[in-house]
């Protein structure tokens, strides 16, 4: 991969926004396009507005720290590592200077360079200080106060900095108190830093926030206010969040309410740092001291750059270290919370989703009905899981011995009815799977169109009786219902057949929706035969977590990637993964693969080169596969051979040029297991942020460099069969699926723990044996399935 790909399209880009000519400008904020139309000295940087104007999150940061808190060349390296942090959370970041008596909102590197090296002897930047500097023609680092100002110009929610101004140690005397405090009143913008500077009085300042109406909000579990260098000042803020989400709700609810004012975030330096904290503060302790005696402290903007630079000088240094990780710690958070901002604002700005909650979504081979109303009274009970899709009888025949087929007459063998369809498949395999707990016997809803027949009677009456939910099921009037023939060869394996599921391509996604604001499930799952349309509607009204999960059948090979137009649509939207999981098998990985490459183009995207770019995986990675490539399929089966499929069939390789786009792939292999290849990232990896590869272990795991991304390849050996006990292979993928859905419900961090996602693999692969040896599409042994993993 070209290395300066990344660098050669943003120049590109920044040529071809150019602020005349770029057609979403109405998306700025009034006063910064009155700005513009003025002639104001404010420049806005083409990737800023492009991310602004398409509301992709941006995150503001200072630039005082730049040009006054930390010596060169420690300024522009950490100028530099920060931004790269905002890029690693899918955000843009824009840092805000003065250069030559205009503001600039976004620098390019060389502005960067200037600003830290002091070539123009840049100036200490306030609310006071803004319309003479620009008249002056000076350059000049924005201060928490004024990049605030500007920040809310332009409609940036959420500013990343160090440590926040305040109460100066006597200032109830002196009234020396920052402008940062004050300008918190007038802009909307969650302001991110590591507290209140310990050189000041935090009590005192907290105790000025309360009265300005400021929201102090610590982020973390307690409500311990922390003290720049230290986790914890002795004091506590009067709420606490504990993730992004919970903190860009409260930013969204303040624009929601109209508020003008801001919020302040204070995220305690990370652990590894704390350690550091008492020795700094008796070093704070000193200077402040010395301040006083020399008379600095009436210096006015002048003390704070002293105290920070005598502190670096007293502690050797390693103050400054822990200036550089805070900072980039609050970057960190900072894009996260704006992440999840840009997410709130979008989803609730599409005119038909403002009442929809974050549901995740599931997607597997699905279908499109019109729904003329539930075949029984909606039932009152919530389901955690709605499965969406086709519902069918399945009409299956085996013959005794496999014949060549062209002898044209009929064959001994043995013909059952039983329900299927992949939706139906599904459901019936969480159901099983759930009923043993406590209040999941309607856990899982079914939504699928039956004809007005003989057949769509049976899979209502049949559905009943197994005990699932038949609320869902939806009666279409003159139409037949979906019927699926399939022939088996003696060993169970499919030869062919004839699937008769027009009734699906009547469904409009439209009948979701209602369903979806009844019960706000915690996964909504679609299968792949519904259509394209029907799935990018699917992805608008619950755009934040989806799942998306693929039939096992070969014959949906062609379906698979009937969800890449709404990926294609919505690319960029969000810098995270649109899907969150996906259970391809290894056809239509190709497929999917090949047509996202190809006819989608989805991999010359911007987005996809800044998040593979992300992953920085190299030659340590690489090696790694290969061993792991030379490791059995399993111990137990040496006659299965080994895993060099993953690396000569480009297995790994093309599950990674699609994590983009489906965060979690669950590549059924067959006879070879599974392999799942996931990115984790931000705050979101589990205990995947302590593991390093183990190839006895059959996983992988590399932590970027670059970013926060983690990216983790792991396989999972197959159960071994006894031969002759296979009866039937046509639902043991939608088992498998099923059954992992159903440990997401019991345990949604499955996937970010090592050990829950082993044991929900093995106990999934349990379940789809069962069915391999069981004449339905769905083993109703899963009903007594062990929650145990085998051993």
């Amino acid at each position: 991969m070209p290395i300066g790909s990344c660098t050669v399209s943003s120049a590109l880009r920044r040529v071809s926004l150019s602020h005349e000519t770029h057609p979403c400008r109405r998306f700025l904020t009034s006063q910064f396009r009155s700005l513009q139309e003025t002639g104001a000295p404010v420049d806005i940087h083409p990737e800023v507005e492009e991310a602004l104007s398409h509301n992709k999150p941006v995150v503001a940061l200072e630039s005082t720290i730049i040009t006054h808190g930390m010596p060169y060349p420690t300024s522009i390296d950490m100028a530099r590592s920060v931004e790269n942090t905002v890029r690693s959370t899918g955000c843009i970041p824009a840092t805000i200077g003065i250069i030559d008596g205009r503001v600039k909102i976004g620098l390019e590197p060389s502005q960067l360079e200037r600003l830290a090296s002091r070539s123009g002897n840049p100036l200490k930047i306030s609310r006071r200080d803004i319309s003479a500097a620009i008249v002056s023609e000076r350059d000049g680092g924005t201060t928490c106060s004024s990049t605030l100002i500007f920040a809310a110009l332009a409609g940036i929610r959420v500013f990343a900095t160090g440590g926040l101004g305040g109460v100066h140690r006597g200032g109830e005397n002196t009234l020396d108190v920052s402008a940062d405090l004050h300008e918190l009143t007038r802009c909307s913008v969650g302001l991110v830093c590591a507290g209140v500077k310990s050189i000041l009085d935090i009590g005192r300042t907290l105790e000025y926030l309360e009265t300005l109406g400021v929201p102090v909000i610590s982020y973390r579990e307690t409500k311990d206010f922390p003290a720049f260098y230290s986790r914890k000042s002795g004091h506590q803020a009067p709420w606490n969040v504990t993730n992004a989400i919970d903190a860009a709700r409260v930013l969204y609810t303040h624009r929601q309410l109209g508020m003008t004012n801001g919020a302040l975030f204070a995220v305690p330096i990370p652990e590894k740092y704390e350690a550091n904290g008492a020795v700094i503060q008796e070093a704070v302790e000193l200077a402040v001291r010395e301040s006083e005696e020399s008379g600095i402290s009436k210096l006015g903007k002048e003390v704070t750059p002293w105290l920070l630079k005598r502190v670096g000088e007293l502690t050797q240094g390693r103050s400054l270290e822990s200036n550089v990780a805070l900072v980039r710690n609050t970057a960190l958070i900072g894009g996260q919370i704006a992440r999840e901002y840009a997410n709130l604002a979008w989803e609730n700005e599409q005119t038909d989703v403002r009442s929809l909650p974050s549901v995740p979504i599931v997607m597997l081979n699905i279908s499109s009905f019109i729904h003329t109303g539930p075949s029984e009274a909606l039932n009152d009970e919530k389901a955690s899981i709605v499965v969406v899709g086709c519902a069918a009888v399945d009409i299956t025949s085996k013959v005794q011995q496999t014949p060549t087929f062209s002898q044209k007459t009929t064959h001994p063998g043995k013909l059952t009815l039983t329900l299927g369809g992949v939706a139906r498949n599904i459901a019936e395999a969480a159901h099983r799977v759930l009923a043993g707990s406590k209040n999941q016997n309607a856990a899982t809803l079914l939504m699928a169109p039956v004809g007005e027949d003989i057949f769509g009677r049976l899979i209502t009456d049949l559905t009943r009786s197994m005990g699932m939910r038949t609320d869902g099921l939806s009666l279409v009037p003159g139409q037949q219902s979906a019927v699926c023939n399939v022939l088996l060869d003696a060993q169970g394996g499919l030869e062919t057949g004839i699937a008769d599921m027009d009734l699906s391509q009547l469904w409009k996604g439209s009948e979701v929706f209602s369903v979806l604001r009844h019960h706000r499930p915690r996964l909504l799952v679609l299968d792949g035969n519904i259509s394209s349309e029907t799935m990018s509607a699917c992805y608008l009204f619950c755009s934040v977590r989806l799942l998306f999960t693929l039939s096992s059948e070969p014959t949906s090979v062609t379906k698979s990637t009937r969800i890449l137009p709404a990926i294609a649509a919505n690319l960029g939207r969000t810098p995270r993964s649109l899907i969150s999981y996906a259970s391809p098998n290894l056809l239509e990985l190709g497929h999917l693969y090949e047509e996202a490459r190809t006819t989608f183009d989805l991999m010359s995207h911007d987005h996809w080169w800044r998040v593979i770019d992300g992953f920085s995986l190299g030659s340590s990675f690489r090696m790694e596969l290969d061993q792991l490539g030379r490791a059995p399929v399993s111990d137990k089966a040496p006659e299965l051979g080994d895993l060099s499929f993953l690396v000569n069939k480009g297995v790994v390789q093309m599950a990674i040029n699609l994590l983009p786009f489906f965060q979690h792939l669950v590549i059924k292999c067959g006879e070879h297991g599974v392999v799942v290849v996931m990115r984790l990232g931000d705050a979101n990896v589990g205990n995947w942020s302590m593991e390093r590869s183990n190839l006895q272990g059959r996983y992988i795991v590399a932590h970027s460099q670059v970013s926060a991304e983690t990216i983790v390849v792991q396989h999972f050996p197959p159960i071994h069969i006894p031969p002759g006990t296979v009866v039937n292979t046509t639902g043991a993928g939608d088992t498998l699926v099923g059954t992992l859905l159903a440990m997401l419900v019991r345990n949604p961090k499955t996937f970010l723990d090592v050990v829950a996602l082993r044991n929900a693999i093995d106990i999934s692969q349990q379940a789809a044996t069962l069915t391999l040896q069981s004449s339905s599409a769905v083993s109703p042994l899963l009903s007594s399935l062990s929650m145990q993993p085998l051993q």
